[in-house]
């Protein structure tokens, strides 16, 4: 029978199997138009897939070729530009400590010129002191107010020390005792006005006794007012058998220390 006649199957004859020979196999077997379609595009698409894979094996294979001396290049220039930033990094650093130590090195230079000219001005302090003590120079002989220096007592208390330092001239040789009073000028309710004695303290209200040959060191203490702004201290000394001198120093002077000799005998 032809295909039409079989209303468009095909029948082929099934093959023998010598296993089974009590029972015979169908002379036909019965396949669709269908099934052999499906077969073919099987076919097809599996020849495509074979050759997709070579095209694409090719152009891998190219891409390789062309662009592996590029990739190797940007490695080498990655590795060169990493180690450009340590270096980098490095110095860097290196310039921070050399900035940290030439800071320090300033800081402790500035330290000891200051210790140094802390230690000149107490020289030339102490130099002045012995030159006016043996009447050096063009001294005048006789008592003298060597040096005026005030301190506060600290926190919140109005109160001050005070350090005077007297001499007289060594070639007079001779004892010297008397007192010593202080007054402090200043201002108060937008008036000028002096306070001493009582006003002061205790402490300074009968003055402070000496008696040396050579030189002394006194040490008192005195109260403000906290209306007060003072502004000079007057000091005035009183020996034995002299007349009263008085000498002035200015408030900010006497803070810093600055030497006065002003008062005679």
């Amino acid at each position: 029978m032809t295909v039409a006649e079989t209303g468009g199957y095909t029948f082929t004859p099934p093959a023998r199997n010598p296993s089974m020979a009590s029972t015979p196999p169908p002379r036909f077997i019965v396949r669709t138009a269908d099934d052999v379609g499906r077969q073919r595009r099987l076919r097809l698409i599996l020849i495509g897939a074979w050759a997709g894979s070579i095209v694409l094996a090719c152009v891998l294979t190219w891409a390789l070729t062309t662009h592996a001396p590029a990739l190797v290049s940007d490695r080498g220039q990655v590795r060169t530009l990493t180690q450009q930033n340590d270096d980098l990094l490095q110095q860097l650093a290196n310039v921070q400590r050399s900035d940290q130590v030439t800071d320090i090195a300033g800081k402790e230079l500035k330290r000891s010129l200051a210790e140094r000219d802390e230690e000149i001005s107490g020289l030339r302090a102490d130099l002045a002191f012995y030159s006016r003590l043996v009447g050096g120079g063009a001294q005048r002989e006789g008592l003298q107010v060597q040096d005026t220096r005030i301190s506060p007592v600290g926190g919140a208390s109005r109160a001050w020390n005070i350090v005077l330092t007297l001499t007289q001239n060594a070639k007079r040789g001779e004892d010297i005792k008397g007192k010593v009073s202080i007054a402090v000028e200043g201002i108060r309710a937008d008036k000028v006005v002096a306070l001493e004695g009582a006003a002061l303290g205790e402490t300074t209200q009968d003055g402070m006794a000496f008696s040396f040959k050579y030189f002394q060191q006194l040490h008192g203490s005195f109260v403000l007012p906290t209306d007060f702004k003072p502004t000079r201290l007057r000091i005035t000394v009183t020996a034995d058998g002299s007349n009263a001198a008085t000498s002035s120093v200015a408030w900010n002077d006497a803070i810093k220390g600055k030497e006065e000799s002003d008062v005679q005998r």
